[in-house]
C-alpha cells in the first residue's frame, strides 16, 4: 500500500465533486436527460478542437515509441467521435436507474418498507489511452446521478482536456453543476485519488493487466474491473465451417487491440484438418501471426510453436494461438484454466454441446455462433459502458447504468415500536408485498 500523502488541492476537488453529486442525485429524469443532450451538442460543437487535440496526442505518442495496440486505442477520429456522441444520446433514451422501487412491503398495518435504487456517489475512473472512454463514462455517470473524477493516461491528456472542457461547457447551461465532472492528468494524482476513500465510492480502472493490478493493490476503495482479456473461441466438431471462419476472423482481426478480441482458438480434432487450412488462409489475409501446439503444427507446419506462455498471454495484437482438443470437456477445461472470465464463445450446431459449454464455462460473457467482439455495453443496448467486470459478484460483464446504482431501505410507520412484536404476546408481522 502506498504511503503517498493526499494533497489538499485534490481533496478540495473531490469535496466539490461530492457536493455536486449530492445535488445531482436528486435531479429529475428530465433534468438529467436535458444535461446529457447538452453534452452531446457541446461535443459536436467542439469536434474540430477535440480531433486536433487527439492528432497532437497521437503525434507525441508516436515520437515516444508508443506500442501499436495502445496507439490504436488512443486514436479518436471523426467516426469514433461520432459513435461516442451517438452513445451519449442513447444513454439519454434509457430508463432512469435511480428511484426504482425494488421491494414494497407491508410489515404490518401502517408500517411500510421500500427498497429504492440510488446513486453510488462519486466514481473514480482511471483509464489509459482511450479518450472516448471519458465521453461514455460521463454520460453514464450523469444519468445514474453520480459525480465522476476522471484520470486519463499521459498519452491522452490533450484529447481528454478538450473533451472535458466541452462537457463542462455543455453542463454550465443545465441543472447539473459542472463540478460533478473533474479531470486529473498526472501520475501523482492517481496515487492521491486512490487514497480518497472518504470522497470516492468506487474506482473503475481501464487499462493493462499490470495497471489494473496496481490499482487493486493500492487502494481501500472498492474496485470494479478486469485485469486480463484472454478470450477464447472453440470450434466444436459439429461446427458449421461457413460460419466458423468469418467469426474467427472477426473475433481476432476486426479490432485486435481490445479486451474482447480472442487470443486463443480451440479446435476439435475431428474437424481440425478441414477447418484449420481454411481459417489460416483467411487470417493470413488479415496479417495475423499464428502459433500452434504440436497437433496444429502437423496440419499447418509453417507456423511458430505455441508455448505455455501463449495460453496465458493477452496479445492485444494480430497474433493468435491455436490448440487442438479431443473433446468439448478439454476445451472447457482449457478455458477455465487459462481464461480471464471475460468472453468465450462456441461454434456448434449441436444443442447439447452448446448447453454444456454455456453452463460450464465460467465467464462473464458466453456466446454461441457469434463473435466475442459483441461483448460491449453499446452493442448490448446499454448506451455505453464504464468498463467490463470479470468478478463473480455483480455487476458482471459490460457495466452500464445498472452497475452504477446501489439501494437504500426506507421505512414509514405510524408510531410503531419493536416491543409490540416481541415477548409472550408478540404481534405477528403481515409481510405482505404491495403493488
Amino acid at each position: 500500500m502506498t504511503t503517498f500523502q493526499v494533497g489538499s488541492s485534490l481533496i478540495d476537488i473531490a469535496a466539490q465533486t461530492r457536493q455536486a453529486a449530492s445535488k445531482l442525485a436528486i435531479l429529475s429524469t428530465e433534468a438529467k436527460n436535458y444535461a446529457i443532450e447538452a453534452i452531446a451538442l457541446a461535443l459536436e460543437s467542439a469536434k474540430d478542437e477535440i480531433i486536433a487535440a487527439n492528432i497532437a496526442d497521437c503525434e507525441a505518442a508516436t515520437a515516444q515509441g508508443i506500442a501499436k495496440p495502445l496507439y490504436k486505442r488512443l486514436q479518436l477520429d471523426e467516426h469514433k467521435l461520432r459513435d461516442a456522441i451517438t452513445g451519449v444520446r442513447d444513454v439519454g433514451k434509457l430508463d432512469d436507474p435511480v428511484g426504482k422501487v425494488q421491494i414494497h412491503r407491508e410489515l404490518d398495518t401502517g408500517l411500510i418498507l421500500k427498497r429504492i435504487t440510488c446513486p453510488l456517489g462519486v466514481l473514480g475512473i482511471i483509464f489509459e489511452a482511450r479518450p472516448e472512454a471519458a465521453i461514455q463514462i460521463v454520460s453514464l455517470a450523469i444519468k445514474s446521478g453520480n459525480g465522476v473524477i476522471l484520470k486519463c493516461g499521459k498519452e491522452a491528456v490533450r484529447s481528454c482536456e478538450a473533451i472535458v472542457k466541452a462537457i463542462k461547457q455543455g453542463l454550465s447551461h443545465t441543472a447539473v453543476n459542472p463540478d460533478a465532472v473533474q479531470l486529473l492528468t498526472t501520475r501523482e494524482e492517481t496515487l492521491e485519488l486512490l487514497k480518497l476513500d472518504k470522497y470516492v465510492d468506487l474506482i473503475i480502472p481501464r487499462g493493462s493487466n499490470s495497471f489494473v493490478r496496481f490499482v487493486q493493490e493500492n487502494t481501500r476503495i472498492p474496485v470494479l474491473g478486469h485485469a486480463d482479456g484472454i478470450c477464447h473461441l472453440y470450434i466444436d466438431k459439429a461446427a458449421d465451417i461457413s460460419l466458423a471462419v468469418p467469426i474467427t476472423v472477426d473475433a481476432k482481426a476486426q479490432y485486435p487491440a481490445v479486451c474482447n478480441a480472442i487470443e486463443t482458438l480451440l479446435v476439435h480434432s475431428s474437424i481440425a484438418e478441414e477447418f484449420l487450412p481454411k481459417v489460416a488462409e483467411a487470417l493470413a489475409q488479415r496479417h495475423v501471426e499464428l502459433r500452434g501446439d504440436a497437433k496444429t503444427l502437423k496440419i499447418l507446419p509453417h507456423m511458430a510453436t505455441a508455448t505455455e506462455i501463449d495460453w496465458k498471454t493477452e496479445y492485444s495484437d494480430l497474433i493468435l494461438s491455436i490448440k487442438i482438443v479431443d473433446s468439448i470437456e478439454d476445451a472447457i477445461a482449457h478455458i477455465n484454466e487459462y481464461g480471464s472470465r471475460h468472453t468465450d464463445a462456441i461454434i456448434s450446431k449441436d444443442a447439447a454441446a452448446v448447453e454444456t459449454f454455456l453452463g460450464l464455462v465460467n465467464s462473464a460473457n458466453i456466446f454461441h455462433n457469434c463473435s466475442t467482439r459483441f461483448a460491449d455495453g453499446f452493442r448490448y443496448g446499454f448506451g455505453a459502458e464504464v468498463g467490463i467486470s470479470t468478478q463473480q459478484m455483480p455487476p458482471r460483464g459490460p457495466v452500464g447504468l445498472e452497475g452504477l446504482v446501489t439501494y437504500k431501505y426506507q421505512m414509514t410507520g405510524e408510531g410503531h415500536i419493536v416491543a409490540t412484536y416481541t415477548g409472550a404476546n408478540a404481534k405477528p408481522f403481515t409481510h405482505r408485498d404491495l403493488e
